[in-house]
């Protein structure tokens, strides 16, 4: 716990996708008030025609009154 699932757009590389993953995890630990070791954060890739359908359908949109920073776009 907790545990941080990041999804973006295909193109980055591992090694960006793990320094993101480190900072975040920091960011986590710190602001949570837990250890680091308890922290896990995954990054998936999906590709910019996918999004819509795989992300803003699924996740974005049904998940609203869960998200404390909302995306200033739409897939409208």
């Amino acid at each position: 716990m907790p545990h941080v699932e990041i999804k973006c757009f295909e193109g980055r590389s591992d090694e960006l996708k793990k320094e993101c993953a480190q900072k975040v995890a920091k960011t986590v630990s710190e602001v949570l008030g837990v250890n680091l070791s308890s922290v896990s954060v995954a990054i998936k890739d999906y590709k910019p025609s996918d999004w819509k359908e795989q992300v803003w359908d699924k996740d974005i949109v049904p998940d609203e009154k869960y998200l404390y920073k909302k995306p200033e776009y739409t897939c409208e």
